[in-house]
């Protein structure tokens, strides 16, 4: 679905020169009126938000002159079409590199509705003088809610009772309860964080809450291990549940590989609310197949939506628990992140840019 609205004006593809040859012949009051008008659309800016369906949220419109476009989707084979004449674009998880840019030669802005940049080519941007800023700490809550969430639901066995009591097997019990599958406290438990930002922090935190013992991993093959830090190995072997919170760079992807199922307990979980391409599918199911640890927590897969599939959704395994890339979108975050990106154009309109990554 496509939706325009502008302050002043409409659409409109002339260039400037050729709206000169026309407004020559305006002489009353009224003609230059509309001249000035139609002068005015095109000093306006032109926004584009590529993916508005993504964010379920309110966007209210910024406080300077401007066109608004959005489509509800965009497709690889309508990107070029629809950046053309953009100079703002908002985008999310699109990707966004020198094929698609070097359409829009008037790109001043690319505002990404995410805190992840992997999607838009930085380095092509750098060299065109495109500015690109990201949201942060919007989902400081979200996400870690969601990370308890498959914490407790996998620590408990939720999708293994829930599975016994669905096929009535509770029903046949001898006794009250039913004691078909090992149920673990998270307190005293010790939690790894790999990935110290703004939600890894705070993922921490609610850790420490509930009477957990923290560790934060150094980056992998570091040289040093900072004050605060613990080696990512010595993480990988004393934690009972690892969560990541890493980017997705050259440096983090692959990071859990056999080498490190291999290195982690038996009886630990990982939970992984940040990006599909840090961890190898086919060791991670290996991994729970031989029980080399004991369950994982996934809102992230290394393609999305996986429309070709994905070998991870084939398993029916109650210790895997896969949510569609949802931990950020609770109606409070995604709000947040809605004025947030508001927030940033306005702010590098006026002069003042905020949350740049080039």
């Amino acid at each position: 679905m496509l939706h325009v609205s502008l302050l002043r004006g409409s659409p409109c593809d002339l260039r400037a020169s050729v709206v000169d040859r026309v407004l020559e012949n305006f002489t009353t009051e009224t003609q230059r009126s509309t001249e000035l008008t139609l002068r005015n659309r095109y000093d306006m800016e032109r926004i584009v938000f590529l993916e508005r369906n993504t964010i379920q949220a309110n966007f209210r419109r910024p406080n300077f002159e401007h066109e608004w476009i959005e489509y509800g989707e965009t497709f690889p084979e309508q990107m070029l079409e629809r950046l053309r004449g953009a100079t703002i674009v908002i985008s999310n998880k699109l990707s966004l590199r020198e094929a698609e840019l070097s359409e829009a030669p008037g790109l001043k802005l690319i505002a990404i509705a995410a805190t992840g940049s992997d999607c838009v080519d930085l380095d092509y941007c750098r060299t065109r003088g495109i500015a690109v800023c990201n949201v942060r700490g919007y989902a400081a809550n979200a996400v870690p809610e969601h990370v308890l969430m498959l914490m407790l639901a996998l620590r408990r066995n939720l999708l293994a009772y829930r599975e016994d009591v669905q096929h009535g097997k509770w029903q046949l019990s001898k006794q009250f309860c039913l004691l078909t599958h090992e149920l673990r406290d998270i307190r005293g438990s010790t939690l790894g964080v790999v990935g110290y930002g703004s939600i890894g922090r705070s993922v921490a935190r609610l850790g420490q809450a509930l009477d957990m013992r923290v560790l934060v991993a150094e980056r992998k093959n570091a040289d040093v291990v900072r004050d605060g830090r613990t080696s990512f190995e010595e993480v990988l072997r004393q934690s009972d549940i690892i969560t990541l919170h890493c980017p997705l760079t050259e440096e983090t992807r692959n990071l859990f590989g056999r080498a490190e199922f291999h290195m982690m307990k038996a009886d630990a979980l990982l939970i992984n609310t940040a990006r599909g391409g840090l961890i190898e599918d086919a060791a991670l199911i290996e991994a729970l197949q031989k029980g080399l640890i004991a369950g994982a927590g996934l809102d992230a897969l290394r393609e999305e939506p996986p429309r070709d599939g994905n070998p991870l959704l084939d398993l029916n395994l109650p210790n895997l628990i896969i949510t569609p890339h949802v931990a950020w979108a609770s109606n409070e975050a995604t709000q947040t992140l809605a004025d947030q990106v508001i927030d940033n154009i306005e702010s590098f309109m006026a002069g003042k840019p905020r949350n740049l990554l080039t």
